[in-house]
């Protein structure tokens, strides 16, 4: 094994030779990603069944599931039904692959086992980004996974933590995945008690229902597991008439949290109350600044880049995702309390750490306002 990843025999090759190795084979793993990207959330297999036509169920041949080629090809229509094809297949494809190239490009010199690393690294964070951005969760497959997978690699691949023995790399991997949930789970506590709680002003006499799994509002529809994340969580409204299945008040003071309803001075185990419905004016819902799947993610990254990269990341995913953020609501096309998703943000922090975020950082680390904390 010891010679697979000797640069002497990887530098007997033309390093070009080695850059389109690398693009070709990350277009190759972006395919498999946007299978990942479209199962994962919907709790499907990976492997079964095989690639099929998401419109029409036909199976996908395997000359027409070439990366890249084969939506150019068919100008992004599926040949079996004529049904488009996501432009997110392509971009993913060619992300993965460009991502690929740029650690062959950035580590492959010094490091065969790092860039791999790297490329196994950047996948993840691929998937992760995808599936935040359209579904706003981040599958423990990735978060956990991603955590176990960089312990490993680290001990493998020390030189990822710029360490030459295996148990200091493991120690840095650690230490690296402690410190990113960690911080990044106080941050959340934090921002759970000084926004944990949003107003919502109703037309005057909104009628509002509250179904088997979800809040029905008159413009949207919320499920429960978006409300209440923790047993504290409560929704709280002065009712002006409250209906249940067999009774009802004329006005009412409502608390629901995950464990109790309570009206007035009567309490309900809610789920004994199957349908309710108020007429409100307005509403305070529980909300998050951010879920525990990004503080996973973040535990996996610190646990592949270590805990420098963790503060870089954070420092920067914060300043990006304020800054998009902000923008959207200022040009009207997001609302103060909208949802974002923070796990994109998180990944294009640690992938600037990769290409060369590192480096800056330890800069700046090294001015005087830091003497030596660092060095």
């Amino acid at each position: 094994m010891g010679r697979v990843f000797d640069p002497a025999v990887w530098g007997a090759v033309p390093s070009h030779f080695w850059s389109v190795v690398f693009f070709v084979l990350g277009s190759a793993v972006g395919s498999f990603l946007n299978v990942c990207i479209y199962r994962l959330p919907r709790g499907l297999s990976l492997v079964s069944p095989p690639s099929h036509c998401p419109h029409c169920g036909r199976p996908i041949p395997w000359y027409l599931n070439v990366p890249l080629v084969t939506w150019l090809w068919l100008r992004g229509r599926a040949v079996c039904c004529g049904a488009p094809i996501a432009a997110r297949y392509f971009v993913v494809e060619l992300l993965t692959a460009l991502l690929f190239l740029g650690s062959w490009l950035v580590a492959g010199r010094q490091s065969v086992g790092l860039a791999l690393v790297y490329c196994l690294f950047l996948a993840g964070l691929v998937a992760a980004t995808f599936i935040d951005l359209e579904h706003f969760i981040i599958p423990d497959e990735i978060s956990l996974g991603g955590i176990a997978v960089g312990l490993a690699c680290s001990g493998l691949v020390p030189r990822l933590h710029g360490q030459s023995s295996a148990g200091a790399g493991l120690m840095a991997s650690g230490l690296g995945a402690v410190v990113g949930g960690a911080v990044l789970y106080l941050i959340l506590r934090g921002g759970k008690l000084l926004f944990g709680r949003h107003e919502l002003q109703l037309a005057p006499g909104t009628r509002i229902i509250f179904t088997e799994t979800a809040l029905v509002l008159p413009d949207r529809q919320i499920p429960y597991e978006e409300l209440f994340y923790r047993k504290s969580d409560c929704i709280t409204f002065q009712a002006r008439q409250l209906e249940l299945v067999d009774r009802g008040y004329p006005v009412a003071t409502v608390r629901l949290r995950p464990d109790e309803l309570r009206i007035n001075n009567d309490r309900f185990d809610p789920e004994a109350v199957p349908h309710m419905e108020a007429v409100v004016d307005r509403i305070t819902l529980p909300r998050e600044a951010m879920g525990l799947g990004d503080v996973k993610l973040m535990a996996a990254i610190g646990a592949f880049l270590g805990w420098k990269a963790t503060l870089f990341t954070l420092l920067l995913s914060s300043m990006v995702g304020a800054t998009v953020g902000l923008t959207l609501i200022i040009t009207g096309r997001r609302q103060w309390s909208s949802r974002l998703p923070y796990g994109p943000y998180l990944a294009l922090g640690a992938v600037a750490w990769v290409f060369g975020g590192g480096g800056l950082l330890t800069q700046w680390l090294q001015q005087p306002l830091w003497p030596g904390l660092f060095r």
